[in-house]
């Protein structure tokens, strides 16, 4: 009788061993909670054991509830423990899982600048072992045999050889749908390597497709497998190799022999078969992008070789040795010689490479703007286009460079003047309007991480002043950063405006879902909105106003939010209705009926006094008191929320609301015959429509700016009943 069960003592069924009367009688003593928590940890304890000889030792049903008190105590005390444990390992899980998100990015930044300084260093090694095999023929052909043993003997061996390569790429690529017309038939073009891979989305890592790869010595080509047909494909992606970065991805089980192609601005992620293959991809990819610089360096430099003119043929024409004469006598413009034997431009390459690989973009950009400046007055020969071909290829390095420092992708840290370098000079390289392109969407990354780490905690209010402080200040740093990096291109400020727009939607997105969408009261949702509004017009500062477009962008939210609220005034009206008994109100106490003039006061009622009576009586219906109240507290909260697009919603609520009082006191004067009853009807009704009317009327005059015409309306309208009131007919 009165025994513990098992299950409500928090204990489990099982184990092994009994307990004696010693342990059942150790919970009256002083250290028994600590004995207790003993007793259930022992690996040996048996809840059915200790239940039955702690119910065989109990003197009675009150012995019995103090051990189940105990009992009950101590799991409510380890589950509190163990809610404390778990909220802490919660608290250290997520802040670590942010420092190796942070230690991440950094990490792949890292080894993206490792993979530029050594691709540059390759690049100057092999720039100097062709220096040096054009200085020594003789010791570059033993270099280039010691290198490469398997050499064809012969030209028609290299034709040979050269003809196979093409039949394969050829037979290959008729396998795959719609890349005829994209790929030109190049006698330099081969195929060096091919296989299946699979696709997996980079933010998720869900697989997308499986996809048949082919590595070109010029481009990577992949292709998506067709369904019902074995072997065949359909065109996917084509991807230049100079533009095309390699990346290991490290192995995450069940993630692993994956790698990642960067192809700005985006990135794509395969799986190999197996991590043989995996490594075979890529150590074939860097050795086909290392061949395919090597190859464009040595054309370059064939073409920038100097070609003997053609020996014109004799002509027996005895007219044309006048006509040659004459040409000598005559200077040709072309004759003029550019002096390209200066020691700064002929170490300019080099020095460009140099100033990239130490990321210093300023004296790059220092040195192109001092060659351009000396030819600008110069003829354009043929030394001067192999020149530009060489610096116009270092231009385009450093873009690329300059063009991954603003990606995204990048540390966000350091606010917009982070991005001041990177931006100046893009702008000094002609690219303003990519700068601009590029520097927004690393702010748009910027303000989108930091609402997205804003903490719902607290009061909604607490939130929302949170989002707006960090949400604004960002865009007024972001537009003064903006108006310093482009001072003079004004071609860019429309981008910014539109930039603006797009990311206030993303700000009303989050202060709807956390506002309106939360079914906050109409008190808290004007005061959210006044303090938004607030924020926005501190861009007024820099010339800035988006007023008009969170105004926009807030209208629907606020149409749902104000009708929402007058329907739960109109019920609740009713319900008072429903209830109403005509009786004077009694406040008992003096500080009541003081507390409701003060209140009457505010509302804007100033002749309330009127209506008091005797004691702590009230003239008036507790209906319409609450009704009073209620409506002029709408009315100011609305007022907060007010502009132009919500001139009729507001208008027609309080509309509609009037008249649920109006029709009721109406119907009451008509159907009420007891006299007393009728002329205190008669009071409230003056006070509704004489005091009340005419205070809303005013006061919604006073926020909007304009007279209501259908206020007038409803009070007009009302003042007709008031002249027959014994009429069976409402006017209203």
């Amino acid at each position: 009788r009165g025994a513990v069960s098992p299950v409500a003592a928090g204990w489990a069924p099982g184990g092994g061993g009994g307990c004696g009367a010693d342990m059942a009688l150790s919970l009256g003593e002083g250290g028994g909670g600590s004995r207790l928590r003993r007793q259930l940890e022992s690996g040996g304890f048996a809840a059915g054991e200790y239940v039955k000889q702690l119910s065989q030792q109990s003197d009675g049903d009150r012995d019995l509830q103090e051990h189940r008190q105990r009992i009950q105590a101590l799991s409510e005390e380890t589950a509190q423990s163990l809610k404390r444990n778990v909220y802490q390992n919660y608290r250290q899980f997520i802040e670590t899982a942010r420092e190796i998100s942070y230690l991440e990015s950094e990490m792949y930044q890292l080894s993206h600048i490792l993979t530029e300084q050594k691709g540059i260093m390759e690049a100057v090694t092999q720039a100097l072992l062709l220096q040096a095999d054009r200085d020594d023929p003789a010791l570059g052909a033993r270099r280039a045999a010691a290198a490469d043993p398997f050499l064809p003997l012969s030209a028609k061996d290299a034709a040979a050889n050269e003809e196979g390569r093409q039949r394969t790429l050829t037979t290959l690529l008729e396998k795959v749908e719609g890349c005829r017309d994209l790929l030109p038939e190049s006698p330099g073009k081969y195929l060096v390597y091919n296989g299946d891979l699979v696709e997996y989305d980079a933010d998720h890592m869900a697989q997308i497709q499986r996809v048949h790869a082919f590595l070109m010595n010029d481009c990577l080509l992949v292709a998506t497998a067709l369904p019902n047909r074995r072997g065949a494909y359909r065109y996917d992606a084509l991807y230049p190799l100079d533009g095309l970065a390699v990346v290991n991805v490290k192995d995450n089980p069940p993630m692993k022999d994956m790698f990642k192609l960067l192809m700005f601005p985006e990135s794509r992620i395969f799986q190999a078969e197996n991590a043989k293959i995996k490594k075979e991809w890529l150590e074939v990819l860097e050795e086909t992008k290392r061949n395919r610089a090597l190859s464009e360096k040595r054309r370059l430099e064939q073409e920038a070789l100097p070609r003997p003119a053609p020996t014109p043929p004799e002509s027996t024409n005895p007219f044309d040795e006048d006509e040659d004469e004459e040409e000598e006598d005559e200077p040709s413009a072309e004759e003029e010689v550019v002096d390209l034997s200066l020691e700064w431009i002929q170490e300019l390459p080099e020095d460009l490479d140099v100033c990239i690989a130490q990321r210093d973009f300023e004296g790059a950009v220092d040195l192109l703007d001092k060659l351009n400046e000396y030819l600008a007055d110069k003829p354009v020969s043929q030394p001067v286009k192999e020149l530009r071909a060489k610096v116009d290829e270092r231009v385009r390095q450093l873009t690329d460079v300059l063009v991954f420092e603003l990606s995204p992708d990048r540390s966000l840290r350091g606010g917009p003047r982070a991005t001041r370098r990177a931006v100046s000079q893009l702008i000094r390289l002609g690219q303003s309007t990519k700068a601009c392109e590029l520097f927004l969407k690393n702010r748009a990354a910027a303000v989108q991480t930091a609402i997205r780490q804003l903490r719902i905690e607290g009061a909604t209010l607490l939130y929302i002043h949170k989002l707006c402080h960090v949400f604004f200040t960002s865009l007024l740093e972001t537009a003064r950063e903006f108006e310093t990096d482009f001072a003079g291109n004004n071609g860019c400020y429309s981008a910014f405006v539109v930039w603006a727009r797009s990311s206030m939607r993303m700000f009303v997105d989050a202060f709807s879902k956390q506002v309106f969408d939360s079914k906050e009261s109409l008190s808290t949702a004007a005061e959210c909105v006044k303090v938004a509004k607030e924020h926005c017009k501190q861009l007024s500062e820099i010339g800035l106003d988006l007023t008009f477009i969170i105004h926009a962008l807030l209208v629907k939210d606020i149409k749902g939010a104000l009708q929402s609220y007058k329907d739960i005034i109109i019920e609740a009206t009713k319900h008072r209705n429903s209830e109403e008994m005509w009786r004077k109100m009694n406040l008992m106490t003096p500080e009541a009926l003081g507390k409701l003039r003060e209140e009457m006061r505010s509302c804007g009622v100033g002749n309330f006094d009127q209506y008091t009576g005797d004691d702590c009586w009230v003239n008036l219906s507790y209906t319409v008191v609450a009704f009073t109240k209620q409506t002029m507290a709408f009315l100011e909260e609305a007022l907060k929320l007010y502009f132009p697009e919500l001139h009729m919603v507001l208008l027609e609520s309080l509309v509609e609301i009037i008249l649920v009082a109006v029709q009721h006191v109406d119907y009451s004067l008509r159907c009420e015959q007891d006299p007393e009853k009728k002329a205190f009807i008669r009071q409230n009704a003056s006070f509704l429509y004489e005091t009340v009317l005419p205070v809303v009327e005013k006061r919604f005059e006073e926020g909007v700016g304009k007279p209501a015409k259908q206020l007038q309306d409803l009070r007009n309208a009302s003042r007709l009943m008031r002249v027959n009131p014994e009429s069976t007919t409402s006017v209203v």
